[in-house]
């Protein structure tokens, strides 16, 4: 193994060095990133240290895009290892194209031939062909992944190594060597090193902890959701279109939600996505009705969906009254279904009785002979709280509690029976 040779030049990385840490936030906003100060002074010191950085926070706080605004600020290439279970460390650093070598093995078989013409025995025409190995396992055959294409390219780049935290912790260790020195080793060409060292950026979901000797290696950041004035800051940079008052509104709405207990919180890209959409749909002012139709842009699971609905109204506007449970106006159930008396314009049932929208509505759904009187009985849920206290049921009552009927009817006695006798006493009489 030996070192493949680099040549002394100048960094051309110099050219795209930062002037300051302010100098990291402007241009990063320029290409519509708005960074804080913490994370500009982590990128002004990536890039004169030369060091990786790994950014540890939940899904959706900007990681992946600061590498690539990265790459789109300094002008280099961006390279993108993302990580997922069981990945081969080949799919990481090289492989060789066996189609290629394959190839050319067909193409020189005569000269192959040739070379084997003379051996006196098997033995020494396989040592013949084993010394050309060189040939055949050389960088011409070489296919570069993200890690090698970093190290060996010519041009200076960005390397992504995206969600870090899924890759098996073998693939963990194969990147210790190219963090560390910026080099990757190939066993049958050598070492290569890297003449510009790349921009390394790690991100990771915290699905796992990673190892310390990894962490050791790289400048370290959390990265957590921004505050409102921030994340308004980031919506407005990305001209969604909606409104200034309606983009402020909903990134309240939006910080509402995350303090939810939900399975996935709404992330920055998300609340952007939001805001789009309601510009699509020409929203000029933030309602509960078209948050509701639109929230599934920004969760994404149907009890989520559930929670978000309940406390939406409330998120608009905290000073909300809201309607008592099982009864919306335009009568419909908060289930979708309508009044089965149906409503008239003039808020009438169709029986004639005005519909009562001072929450004096009883629900009557569990007894079937309520009639219009019924609006001034007793509250349905009262009725059915009474109905379910223990004991009004015995223990040979169907569904309750205990080992079921405790006396089986007598044999004839049943409905069967009585009318098989009242056709035979038919018959008698006809006798």
């Amino acid at each position: 193994m030996h070192t493949i040779p680099t040549e002394d030049t100048e960094n051309p990385a110099e050219t795209y060095a930062f002037a300051s840490v302010d100098d990291v936030a402007e241009r990063l906003a320029a290409h519509g990133y708005i960074a804080s100060r913490r994370l500009a002074t982590t990128v002004f010191l990536l890039t004169r240290l030369n060091k990786p950085v790994l950014l540890e926070g939940p899904a959706g706080v900007g990681k992946t895009e600061l590498a690539k605004t990265l790459a789109a600020v300094t002008g280099r290439r961006l390279l993108r290892l993302q990580c997922y279970e069981g990945q081969d460390e080949s799919r990481a650093l090289y492989e060789w194209d066996y189609g290629k070598q394959l190839l050319y093995t067909q193409m020189l078989r005569d000269k192959i031939g040739d070379l084997t013409a003379d051996a006196p025995d098997l033995a020494s025409a396989v040592r013949r062909i084993a010394e050309q190995d060189s040939v055949f396992f050389s960088d011409r055959f070489l296919a570069p992944r993200p890690l090698l294409d970093a190290v060996r390219g010519e041009q200076p780049s960005v390397l992504l190594i995206d969600e870090v935290d899924r890759a098996d912790e073998a693939l963990e260790a194969v990147l210790l060597e190219c963090l560390a020195e910026y080099q990757v080793s190939v066993p049958e060409v050598g070492t290569f090193t890297a003449k510009v060292p790349p921009f390394v950026v790690l991100t990771s979901n915290n699905t796992r902890d990673l190892s310390a000797a990894l962490k050791r290696r790289c400048l370290h950041l959390f990265l957590d959701y921004p505050d409102a004035e921030r994340e308004l800051q980031i919506v407005r940079s990305k001209r969604t279109g909606l409104p200034e008052a309606a983009a402020r509104h909903l990134v309240e709405v939006v910080r509402g939600l995350r303090e939810l207990p939900l399975r996935k919180s709404p992330s920055i890209s998300e609340t952007i996505d939001w805001a789009r959409t309601l510009a699509v749909l020409g929203v000029e002012e933030l309602d509960p009705v078209v948050l509701a139709e639109t929230a599934g842009v920004v969760l994404k699971y149907e009890r989520d969906l559930g929670r978000a609905q309940e406390v939406l109204p409330r998120l608009v506007d905290p000073n909300r009254e809201l309607p008592e449970p099982g009864h919306l106006h335009g009568g419909h159930h908060h289930d979708g279904h309508p009044h089965h008396g149906g409503h008239h314009h003039d808020g009438h049932h169709h029986d004639g009785h005005p519909h009562r929208h001072n929450g004096q509505h009883r629900d009557t759904g569990d007894d079937p002979d309520a009639g219009p009187a019924a609006l001034d009985g007793p509250d349905g849920r009262e009725v059915r709280k009474a109905k379910d206290l223990p004991g009004r049921h015995d223990d040979g009552y169907y569904g309750s509690p205990g080992p079921g009927p405790v006396r089986r009817a007598e044999p004839g006695s049943g409905q069967g029976a009585r009318a098989f006798a009242a056709v035979a006493r038919r018959r008698t009489g006809d006798g």
